[in-house]
């Protein structure tokens, strides 16, 4: 596969910001590498930023052209994970919607490992293994 081609399920599944998709685990998985390389891309122009700024004093003037860049990064790394149908838990983190919860990623995990219900938060995640052992849900199976 080519750096800037991704499988045509992925581009099928590309919607408006916002929108909510329910996933299967095969399909978080064919979206993951996507999410990966979005991520990947936008830790790595946001590094540089974050070092000049924590060097610079709050009040330095530079502050706020930084700041300014930084929330745009992240703004753009945010609708560009909407735009798959993800939901945006915090910076770098992302849940994919099952229908009764998010398996859930956060850069720079190698696989989707974790899974929590609605109602629970990003750091009350569970290993994925368990959950679907317990509640062989049936997005698992699809």
């Amino acid at each position: 596969m080519e750096s800037n081609t991704f499988p045509a399920e992925v581009i099928a599944s590309i919607s408006h910001p916002g929108e909510s998709k329910h996933f299967s685990l095969s399909e978080a998985k064919q979206v993951l590498p996507v999410i990966q390389k979005i991520t990947r891309s936008a830790a790595q122009e946001l590094s540089p930023l974050q070092d000049q700024m924590s060097s610079l004093l709050d009040c330095d003037p530079r502050q706020e052209a930084l700041r300014e860049h930084f929330e745009q990064i992240v703004r753009k790394w945010i609708s560009q994970v909407q735009r798959l149908g993800l939901r945006v838990s915090g910076l770098w983190e992302v849940g994919f919607d099952m229908g009764d919860g998010y398996v859930c990623w956060r850069h720079p995990e190698l696989r989707l490992a974790y899974f929590r219900y609605y109602e629970e938060s990003f750091s009350l995640r569970r290993p994925l293994g368990q959950v679907i052992e317990e509640d062989q849900p049936e997005w698992a199976y699809q």
